[in-house]
């Protein structure tokens, strides 16, 4: 067959045509046994800030990934420049296994899943009592997320002095969610930083929340402008408390000791919703391990909300509380109603 007036086989499909001094592609990709390991702090526009021992290193993807990205909190290894200096740049030629994963996708309708977070411990759901008023369905999203991704779920509970935390505390009971309650008197005097502090010694903890809540605030009081500086990063709020962080940031928290090993922050963009189009239902349950064994007679592909569920039956046999499968239920239909509904 002829085309573009040339005669071509196999062996010309791994050719790059019109370029000089083109090699032909190899899937060998290089071992690089040499590459450093690091952390992803942030990202931005392909450029990944990444912490490298006691430095601050600026990297791209290397070619041979591919597709895949590294996001913040990914244990990633780097190969050139890794002196940190200004206008130098390293490569990332491998991303490690994650032991967590926080996604979300924009809408219940999009398809498309972001990562937005690797490797945290728990997640923080931050959520004012009042001014703005609690969204429960957003808190029950962003708990389906924590579970489907391996994370431990903390409550905050800001803006104490507005209004009481009985009623939301009452509503998550039964799920035994640790929780912190705060006022704004707290939030603004450093008090809080401290109380929520004792919930993220040796830990990575992703903070969410929707506009308003105080998150920010909250984070900049965990990690002040001195120990950013530590990772080039200094304060994301200007203004009067306006909000301008765009992409995840991981921060290092100093608890009891001096060193960054103490612990992370990640504060990441506010939310308006949480959309859970990649959550698979069935996947929620292994946050449940009293209910979980219930499921055994079950129908195949049971929701564990209908008539044949065999979990309300595990209940009344005393196996479980009650309030737990009711709590299982209300998340699982997370999936099945939009947060505003």
């Amino acid at each position: 067959m002829r085309r573009y007036g040339k005669h071509t086989d196999e062996d010309d499909v791994r050719v790059r045509p019109n370029r000089k001094g083109n090699r032909p592609r190899t899937s060998i990709r290089p071992k690089h046994e040499d590459a450093a390991e690091g952390m992803v702090l942030t990202v931005d526009r392909g450029r990944l800030t990444c912490l490298v021992e006691d430095r601050v290193v600026l990297a791209m993807k290397a070619r041979e990934l591919g597709r895949k990205a590294a996001v913040v909190g990914d244990r990633v290894h780097l190969v050139g420049d890794l002196s940190g200096k200004k206008d130098t740049l390293a490569r990332i030629v491998r991303i490690a296994e994650r032991t967590s994963v926080l996604r979300r996708t924009a809408d219940d309708d999009d398809p498309y899943e972001r990562v937005v977070v690797a490797n945290a411990d728990q997640l923080a759901i931050v959520t004012a009592l009042a001014d703005p008023e609690p969204r429960p369905r957003l808190i029950d999203r962003c708990l389906v997320a924590a579970y489907d991704g391996g994370l431990e779920p903390l409550l905050v509970l800001t803006k104490s002095d507005l209004a009481p935390p009985d009623k939301l505390l009452e509503l998550y009971g039964a799920l035994g969610v640790p929780y912190v309650v705060t006022s704004r008197e707290e939030l603004e005097n450093g008090g809080a930083a401290d109380r929520v502090r004792e919930h993220l010694a040796g830990k990575i903890t992703a903070f969410v929340g929707h506009s308003g809540v105080g998150k920010t605030t909250l984070v900049n009081a965990l990690v002040p402008e001195d120990r950013r500086r530590l990772t080039g990063h200094v304060n994301v709020v200007t203004g009067r408390g306006r909000h301008t962080t765009t992409s995840a940031l991981a921060l290092p928290l100093l608890g009891a000791g001096d060193g960054t090993g103490d612990g992370w922050v990640v504060d990441t963009p506010g939310v308006r919703s949480f959309g859970l189009a990649h959550i698979d239902p069935s996947r929620v349950i292994h946050a449940f391990p009293d209910l979980e064994p219930g499921t055994d007679g079950c129908p195949r592909a049971c929701s564990h909300d209908e008539q044949d569920c065999a979990l309300d039956e595990w209940v009344t046999e005393g196996h479980a509380d009650p309030a737990r499968l009711y709590s299982l239920r209300r998340l699982l239909a997370t999936r099945e109603r939009r947060e505003g509904d």
